[in-house]
């Protein structure tokens, strides 16, 4: 088993700023919170062994203090005493005695990407994005999950109208032997569409943010067409911003140089999946993947023009958690920091090496939506690549009590599995 070489001094940060290990021998972290007591809470995604934990830091180290959750969990959120986990189909509340409770069930999380972590508005309600069954609106290939979900699909979140394109692709299913599947957007694997075929939108739409009371009572829809809108927060002025994935080279419908976004999330608006990227049509030649056929749409119609991001990153950077400043002391206030995880190549690359991108903290100047790095290997590349102790797979970004920033690092791959005990916690402070 790989062992995890650290070494702050290999990571850049900007002078007048220092980074050290807060924590390390962590199995796949996910997201980092404080509770309103400034505990500070840590989620396993649960990936390695099938359990998603939340764990607590104590004078002894990390206790967990629950487990069980379907992986992966994608976040904690603590509000008015209760832990709200987001774990696979699932929002649960762990209580304040300890037991659980499943709030929201049936979420539409059994493909490619999930439900993600919840968080509260100013209305006192919780908002949280769901991910899409598919990388660009079509099941193919590239889903494993179909051998165990042979029906499951894209839900869209308006009814739509579609082009009537298919996709062929050699079959991998049992029930498909040695034989071509042709296969359409929005339905299960195998099933043919037509022009002019209409599909109509749900509330669990996929590529979406949804709204809930704290009880998960009264689950609405607020916006769509967004791909995989893994991490929410709202900013000083109660705005809120998602950190959207793009489109992979892969699969039945490969999409090239498709941006990660970071986008003002804002009700009934729809935000360009499967059919815009950047705010910028897939049919544009950019968008053409080598010796793959140009994108071209899927919808007949489009709900809207959707708007541009605030902010892009470049593709496979996989923006993910993120949080606003609101201390003049550690930096401009009200400027997004965002850990970038990296690309999961050549599976998302279309079969080209790592780009030199991701594997860093990124600064979002929100007043001109320009991307700075702020934590970046000296390397620009992932640790174990260059045998390096810096980081390897950032995935939260989180400010404390302290005005300290901590950096929740995922950890190694071996393989195809990640590799448990190689997590860490990052801390950035200010030398004044």
């Amino acid at each position: 088993m790989p062992e995890r070489k650290l070494n702050p001094k290999d990571i850049m940060v900007p002078l007048g700023y220092k980074i050290d290990v807060f924590a390390k021998g962590l199995t796949t972290p996910i997201n980092l919170t404080f509770t309103e007591k400034g505990e500070m809470l840590v989620a396993d995604s649960g990936i390695t062994d099938g359990n998603g934990k939340v764990l607590k830091l104590t004078e002894q180290g990390f206790t967990v203090i629950a487990d069980g959750f379907n992986p992966p969990l994608t976040g904690i959120t603590e509000y008015e005493g209760n832990i709200y986990v987001a774990h696979r189909r699932y929002v649960t509340i762990i209580q304040p005695d300890g037991t659980k409770k499943d709030i929201i069930e049936g979420l539409p999380s059994n493909g490619d990407h999930h439900n993600n972590r919840v968080v509260f508005g100013p209305d006192g309600k919780m908002y949280f994005g769901q991910g899409t069954a598919t990388n660009s609106g079509v099941v193919g290939k590239d889903n494993s999950w179909v051998k165990e979900h042979p029906f499951f699909h894209d839900y869209p979140g308006g009814r739509i109208t579609l082009n009537g394109e298919d996709f062929q692709t050699s079959s991998f299913l049992d029930d498909f032997p040695e034989r071509t599947t042709t296969t359409g957007a929005y339905v299960p694997f195998g099933v043919p569409t037509y022009p002019g075929k209409v599909v109509g939108g749900i509330v669990r739409a996929s590529g979406s943010i949804l709204r809930a009371n704290p009880d998960g009572s009264e689950l609405e829809l607020i916006a769509w067409g967004l791909r995989n809108p893994f991490r929410l927060r709202f900013d000083r002025y109660d705005r809120l911003f998602a950190a959207n994935h793009g489109i992979d080279v892969r699969g039945s419908r490969p999409v090239a140089n498709s941006p990660d976004e970071f986008q003002w999330i804002q009700p009934g608006v729809w935000y360009g999946f499967p059919d815009f990227t950047g705010g910028l049509p897939v049919t544009m030649p950019q968008f053409k993947p080598e010796g793959k056929p140009q994108p071209t749409f899927l919808l007949a119609k489009h709900p809207m023009q959707p708007p541009h991001p605030v902010a892009t990153f470049p593709a496979h950077s996989a923006a993910m958690g993120f949080s606003f400043n609101e201390n003049p002391s550690f930096g401009p206030i009200g400027d997004a920091f965002v850990a970038e995880f990296g690309a999961n190549d050549p599976i998302t690359t279309g079969g080209k090496p790592l780009p030199g991108v991701g594997h860093r903290v990124s600064r979002i100047d929100m007043s001109t939506g320009q991307v700075h790095s702020f934590a970046l290997n000296q390397s620009g590349l992932p640790a174990s690549l260059t045998n390096g102790g810096g980081f390897e797979r950032p995935i939260d970004a989180v400010f404390g009590a302290d005005n300290a920033l901590y950096i929740v690092d995922f950890g190694l791959f071996a393989g195809e599995g990640a590799v448990p005990k190689t997590g860490v916690i990052w801390k950035v402070t200010r030398e004044i």
